[in-house]
């Protein structure tokens, strides 16, 4: 591949990712904007916020988390999140007692309190483990903010009215994490200006 090919494949990346970006905008964003305001009064009233996902969503929850309990871009105190992804010792000991899909679901039944979130990342939206944890802050009586791609896959079928989905206009894995990070960094900001708005 010469270098004119290669920087034409590098540029289709930006481009199919702006794409998807302008078109997941286009879908959500008043979804996006609701989603925002019900997170940022639940952490108003005391709630704190679960976060899962495997692979690199497993990574997104882990940096969401931080954004809460460090800060985004503002001084502010640190806001209640937990990544379900970090403690080897309950995914191993849960993974090999229960199952691989029970990881987060044992997790979600121990910490999650009524009115509490869990922010539930899926790329396929068909990710077992996960959808057992919506399930599990369903029976907590918590609320569910799902992050999909593709179609939404189970993890939007088991949605109830009070949740939201906000789903990455994409069926390519890539794009729809990229898309992630881009509406958690929207979340983010949105709770930041909501709780502790600018001077």
């Amino acid at each position: 591949m010469d270098e004119q090919a290669l920087a034409a494949r590098l540029r289709r990346h930006f481009e199919d990712s702006i794409g998807t970006q302008r078109q997941t905008l286009q879908a959500l964003l008043p979804r996006l904007a609701a989603a925002s305001r019900a997170l940022a009064d639940a952490l108003a009233g005391g709630a704190k916020v679960l976060i899962c996902g495997n692979g690199g969503s497993a990574a997104d929850a882990q940096h969401f988390a931080a954004e809460l309990t460090g800060r985004f871009e503002r001084e502010r105190p640190g806001l209640p999140a937990i990544a379900l992804t970090t403690d080897t010792s309950a995914l191993t000991a849960i993974g090999n007692d229960y199952a691989f899909e029970q990881v987060f679901a044992r997790q979600v039944q121990a910490l999650a309190r009524p009115g509490d979130w869990l922010l539930a990342i899926s790329t396929s939206g068909n990710s077992a483990n996960v959808v057992a944890a919506i399930a599990a802050m369903q029976a907590k009586r918590g609320r569910v903010l799902a992050l999909t791609g593709r179609d939404g896959g189970a993890v939007a079928g088991r949605l109830r009215a009070t949740d939201f989905e906000l789903r990455a206009a994409s069926s390519n894995t890539a794009r729809v994490q990229e898309t992630h990070i881009l509406l958690l960094h929207c979340l983010c900001d949105a709770v930041d200006e909501l709780l502790y708005p600018a001077a």
